[in-house]
């Protein structure tokens, strides 16, 4: 009985992705339909222009690409993502990665490790696909918006990072809905004994046990988007920043930097060049989503851990904030805001590595399926 409701839970899941993809087209075509009728008014010579853009194509590849790369780099991270968690749910114990690991180890054996490996894979790789997918689709959605707005006002100049701003808000907020059973599922089985050695579908079917299958599909969202919006952002958007920027230096250098890009170009291959502005890029983003998105991960192990009667999961995203500021209160406001960022060198290493092997794996199959190397084009 428990593992059909989990299997329940998962088909739910399964079928909300396919229709937030179909909806989420259904919005797109309608905002740009929007967006021309607006331009329309505000610039009939522009409308023409942009009326091709009204057929918006939700391209199949960047969700594929986004759903491998993220799978992949979160499940060769899951040994540093159980220490991390173990140090945010336990800090008393855990105090530093290494002798957390060694602790670990000691005492459970090195299989608790890969604890959480399978929700790890199945999560991440449906968020991954909707997450890379929405953002790839959104971007010129949200330019098209902006440079309509420029024309309707008379503005001059370029839509800066406010399309890329909101592109990454959205993705990131629809990404969090198919995370949040996951998640809570992983968590529990690092953190929670009762969790010991059951698998995915039965985790999710003592979960939906214990709270109902609609607070097991929500709970803690507040928590997920706090930490998901942000990370988004950092993530996404300082890639394709930097990525552009690196590619601007290399196709249309400045009297500064026309030798070096000279050289850079006679010396190496093309395909080592967006090898290594896909590695460089990565690395960046990996350090801006990484400190833009430790409160909401600190808040989010607070809010799924379990034990102590279980009653972390009914609390809210400003309760689980403010028992996180209280622990050190009594020392002062800065010593109170630390608390936020407890298992930040854990987090260095584990976001580190995910975010840049998945930046890198998500462009080399991207170009494997025929689309251009991010910031390249």
């Amino acid at each position: 009985f428990t593992t059909s409701i989990a299997f329940s839970a998962v088909l739910t899941s399964t079928i909300g992705v396919c229709q937030s993809i179909h909806i989420f087209s259904i919005m797109a075509r309608g905002l740009l339909r929007l967006l021309l009728a607006i331009a329309t008014v505000a610039s009939p010579a522009s409308a023409a222009s942009a009326s091709g853009a009204a057929g918006v194509v939700i391209d199949p590849r960047f969700f594929i690409a986004g759903g491998t790369c993220a799978a992949i780099s979160h499940g060769i991270t899951t040994p540093i993502d159980v220490v991390k968690t173990r140090m945010q749910s336990n800090p008393e114990k855990y105090k530093s990665l290494l002798p957390a690991t060694a602790l670990i180890i000691k005492e459970e054996g090195a299989q608790a490790l890969t604890k959480g490996l399978v929700p790890t894979l199945v999560g991440y790789g449906i968020e991954g696909a909707l997450k890379f997918g929405i953002y790839e689709v959104s971007k010129p959605m949200a330019v098209l918006a902006f440079q309509k707005l420029n024309n309707k006002l008379n503005r001059s100049g370029g839509t800066g990072p406010l399309p890329f701003l909101l592109a990454s808000i959205m993705a990131g907020a629809v990404a969090s809905l198919v995370l949040v059973p996951m998640e809570s599922t992983r968590i529990r089985m690092v953190t929670d004994a009762s969790f010991e050695g059951i698998g995915l579908l039965r985790g999710l079917g003592k979960l939906v046990e214990e709270a109902g299958l609609v607070q097991t599909l929500t709970v803690g969202l507040g928590a997920m988007l706090a930490k998901q919006v942000p990370y988004t952002f950092g993530k996404q958007v300082s890639f394709d920043v930097v990525a552009k920027f690196l590619y601007g230096i290399l196709n249309n250098p400045s009297q500064s930097t026309a030798n070096l890009a000279e050289t850079i170009s006679k010396s190496v291959s093309p395909e080592f060049i967006k090898w290594t502005v896909s590695v460089l890029s990565a690395m960046i983003a990996s350090v801006m989503a990484c400190l833009m998105s430790q409160p909401g991960d600190v808040i989010l192990t607070e809010t799924y851990k379990g034990g102590e009667g279980d009653d972390t999961k009914k609390r809210g995203l400003a309760e689980v904030s403010s028992s996180i500021f209280a622990r050190n209160s009594e020392d002062g406001v800065a010593l109170a805001l630390t608390g936020f960022f407890t298992g930040l060198q854990a987090r260095f290493v584990h976001v580190g590595m995910i975010i840049t092997s998945q930046l890198v794996i998500y462009d080399l199959v991207k170009q494997l399926l025929g689309l251009p190397a991010t910031g390249s084009h």
